[in-house]
């Protein structure tokens, strides 16, 4: 039916039972060359908040698993690091104690060429120069775990709709600066984090060429086991939703793939549209050297990938 570039994963915390969080080089290799038969062609293995020698730990392990790849795998592209320069109050399973404010000095004790975004809370650069420091050193800033109703000095938001301020019609808030600035947006198309109504609906208002489809993957994607550690907690796999004790929302049980599919068999995306925003927006966004051709099917599933 389509022969399409490979798909490129910015923001997955795990895969088949691995926990980028706690994974091994070898396992995380491992993960990389499945990701592959899933038509990924380059991925962001996403660091969240933890204690700050954890985080300089995994920032280690992923660059050096980065270094032993081979070209036929899916390539670790860079590392998402998805706090500990988070708010508080919209932490969600991220564990609040080891939340740290924005502070230049405390992000340069991780600081490493490996992390290409960095998502944050920009309401809480108090002396205004956390960002400005991120992007000059090339860093791609993403608001994200955020109250901001100020999005004009970062590249992008992370998961639209998610741990945000929400929509209301008298104020201004994360979600409408998202829609109607000239950013990238990341969106979850699980049809759980968002409704297929409102994904209609951020179709229509935000140009496709600003739309980034993620993951959000856990360990717990496309694995066998129903409940694995997470962040901290229990997280369990509820008829696809992966959640906590408490029902909030931990990730995705999807890969992008699997949403490409999701879109197009609902009609709420052309699939042209829906492979666009999972591959072609995000390599020209991180000039990545595509590695992949994906031949799909009329069902709208990847039936063969060739290495190029």
């Amino acid at each position: 039916m389509y022969i399409t570039e490979g798909l490129v994963e910015q923001h997955i915390h795990g895969a088949f039972g691995c926990d980028f969080m706690k994974c091994e080089i070898k396992e995380l290799l491992e993960t990389a060359n499945n990701l592959a038969e899933y038509g990924v062609t380059a991925f962001f293995p996403t660091v969240m908040t933890d204690d700050i020698n954890v985080i300089k730990d995994r920032i280690k392990i992923i660059q050096e698993a980065a270094k032993l790849q081979k070209s036929n795998t899916a390539q670790i592209a860079g590392i998402h690091l998805e706090g500990p320069f988070i708010n508080p109050e919209k932490s969600g399973i991220h564990d609040k104690k080891y939340i740290l404010p924005l502070d230049i000095n405390l992000y340069k004790e991780i600081e490493d060429t490996f992390i290409k975004i960095v998502t944050i809370a920009p309401e809480l650069d108090i002396k205004g120069d956390f960002v400005n420091y991120l992007i000059k050193s090339g860093v791609k800033v993403s608001a994200g775990h955020t109250k901001t109703n100020d999005l004009s000095k970062v590249n992008q938001v992370t998961h639209l709709y998610n741990a945000m301020t929400n929509f209301h019609h008298r104020d201004k808030n994360t979600v409408t600066e998202a829609l109607i600035n000239d950013i990238y947006t990341e969106i979850i198309a699980d049809s759980m984090h968002v409704s297929d109504e409102v994904l209609k609906l951020t179709f229509k208002i935000k140009p496709i060429e600003k739309i980034l489809l993620i993951s959000d993957a856990l360990p717990l994607a496309h694995s066998n086991k129903t409940e694995q550690m997470f962040a901290g907690q229990n997280i369990y796999n509820k008829n696809g939703k992966l959640v906590n004790k408490d029902g909030v929302f931990a990730g995705s049980s999807m890969f992008i793939s699997d949403m490409i599919k999701n879109l197009a068999d609902k009609n709420i995306l052309k699939f042209t549209d829906a492979i666009k925003i999972a591959s072609a927006n995000q390599l020209n966004y991180h000039k990545l050297n595509n590695k992949l051709k994906i031949f799909w099917n009329e069902s709208n599933k990847i039936s063969k990938i060739e290495f190029i």
